[in-house]
């Protein structure tokens, strides 16, 4: 018997792929879907600093060449130890694909691969969740940390950073 868990269906015409999109659609997923900008340099981070990844791209059927070009439009990543500490990062989808049920697949695409991959012992996963996804992530499991612990950021610029 397999502990692989099947994955959700995807609507037609879009895919789900492991890994990571190409570094100016990953830009572009960032800024579009309304989070932070980020330089190419940090972009081009992203394979080699993350545990997994997964993105969705969109294949427009009335495209009129014979392979027609298959545009990213959804991704999630995975910063992890592969142990037992994982936070989930760079969960976007294009405003014209939203509402299609495409962060929900691959939130569960990311937590599928914990699950599967991670070692013994309980998983420990952490976000940070913006407004617009919290409906999302708390129909997927997630609670406020709050008052236990309350999560932080260093709001200073690099060289604030201190020594």
């Amino acid at each position: 018997m397999s502990n692989a868990t099947p994955r959700p269906s995807l609507p037609e015409n879009y895919t789900l792929h492991s890994g990571y999109p190409p570094l100016d659609a990953y830009l572009h997923l960032r800024a579009a879907s309304g989070l932070t900008p980020k330089t190419r340099a940090q972009g081009a981070a992203i394979p080699t600093g993350s545990w997994y990844g997964c993105y969705i791209t969109y294949t427009d059927p009335s495209s009129s060449t014979d392979t027609p070009p298959s545009t990213p439009v959804a991704m999630g990543r995975i910063i992890g130890d592969g142990g037992w500490y994982f936070h989930i990062a760079d969960m976007a989808v294009l405003p014209e694909h939203q509402r299609k049920g495409l962060g929900d697949i691959v939130l569960k695409e990311l937590l599928r691969y914990i699950r599967e991959n991670a070692a013994e012992g309980e998983p420990y996963v952490t976000l940070l969740a913006d407004p617009p996804g919290r409906k999302l992530y708390a129909k997927n499991g997630f609670v406020e940390s709050a008052p236990v612990s309350t999560g932080m950021v260093f709001k200073g610029k690099r060289g604030d950073l201190p020594e």
